[in-house]
């Protein structure tokens, strides 16, 4: 090969080999960029992360002791009489403000054992529809005059308020007693659905606060916190600021109290919301609206009774299991004192969810 030749094929090879160094020094700064590049993105990712975790405060639970009298509220409600009407269902409030007779108060107080235990079976076995173990909250704890509480903050015109009432009623019965408890309903825009009511109310309110009721107990106080509007109209709530507000106006150092641990909980999203000793249960416990045929918004305070005086269907033996629920947390909370703790499927249902 001539030599002049043999130099241009040199050079185009060198030509070649630094073209391809080049190359491959832009492809691994290429790589290197792109490494850096994920790093930063994943740091990103993770300042992201934290920032959003730093905007999560864990909250501070707190323990408020306090000395104070409790509400009992008057057994009638100058300018909410108890309307006798008979109304149709989907516009009705026939019997609100009417206190249970002797034999439906005596329903809800003496309900037997047996019921409890038999609907806690079901619901450990996951019978139930609309029932479930879900894990409460922890709570800051609120003693009053010595004895742990239960708060209830619901409205009048809450639907789920209305159903889960049955439940706390029949919770509450196996630590202490009803002298009274009310007819009502959730609003007639809110299904009117049939329900008990703590104490009288301003059904036709524009917004109150109605506290206090007829529960006594040895082991614990029952403050019920209960937002009134006008129950024509459909489900209305104030703001957790205003219902504050609106309770230090009664001047009552309990329900100053209950307010404020329900704030410092910080986990207040909307009605039903209680707290059963040292824990928050957000919402209501059940969500049965029928018995397997018939939807309860169409029955009556009577039939409602009826089925939970002999329950042998779906809604009855719920509003039991949803009951057991309740009491289970509040047999932690009083470290199992009471004679209700004793029964087998609540200590069962108490392990699930503590």
């Amino acid at each position: 090969m001539p030599s002049n030749k043999k130099s241009s094929v040199e050079k185009t090879i060198k030509t070649l080999k630094l073209v391809s160094f080049a190359a491959l020094l832009i492809g691994i700064a290429a790589i290197v960029v792109g490494i850096y590049a994920y790093l930063g993105a994943q740091n990103a990712i993770s300042i992201a992360s934290t920032a959003a975790k730093s905007t999560n405060t864990t909250v501070k639970l707190i323990a408020l002791n306090v000395t104070s009298s409790l509400i009992t509220p008057n057994d009638t409600y100058p300018g909410y009489p108890v309307i006798t009407q008979n109304q149709s269902f989907g516009s009705r409030l026939t019997n609100i403000n009417a206190p249970l007779n002797s034999s439906e108060l005596s329903i809800i107080n003496n309900a037997p054992d047996s019921y409890f235990t038999h609907a806690g079976e079901l619901l450990l076995s996951g019978s139930f529809q609309g029932v479930g173990l879900n894990r409460p909250d922890n709570s800051s704890t609120l003693m009053v005059n010595g004895k742990p509480t239960v708060i209830y903050l619901g409205a009048i015109s809450c639907v789920y308020c209305a159903e889960n009432r049955w439940a706390m009623a029949l919770a509450l019965s196996r630590f202490g007693n009803f002298s009274a408890l009310y007819k009502g309903y959730s609003a007639l825009k809110d299904a009117d659905l049939p329900t008990l009511f703590w104490r009288p109310v301003a059904y036709n309110a524009t917004a109150e606060m109605n506290l206090g009721s007829f529960y006594s107990s040895k082991y614990l106080n029952f403050l019920p916190l209960e937002f009134a509007s006008n129950i024509y109209s459909g489900f209305n709530f104030a703001p957790l600021s205003q219902v504050q507000s609106m309770v230090a106006s009664n001047n009552n150092a309990a329900y100053d109290a209950a307010v404020n641990v329900i704030v410092a909980n910080n986990n207040f999203a909307g009605t039903p919301y209680t707290i059963w000793g040292r824990y928050s249960v957000g919402g209501a416990d059940a969500s049965i609206f029928s018995n397997g045929t018939t939807t309860i918004m169409n029955m009556t305070h009577e039939q409602i009774l009826h089925q939970i005086a002999y329950p042998t269907n779906t809604f009855g033996y719920a509003e039991y299991g949803a009951a057991d629920i309740y009491i289970a947390l509040l047999c932690k909370s009083i470290n199992n004192t009471a004679p209700a703790c004793g029964m087998n499927t609540i200590t069962a249902i108490a392990s699930r969810l503590t």
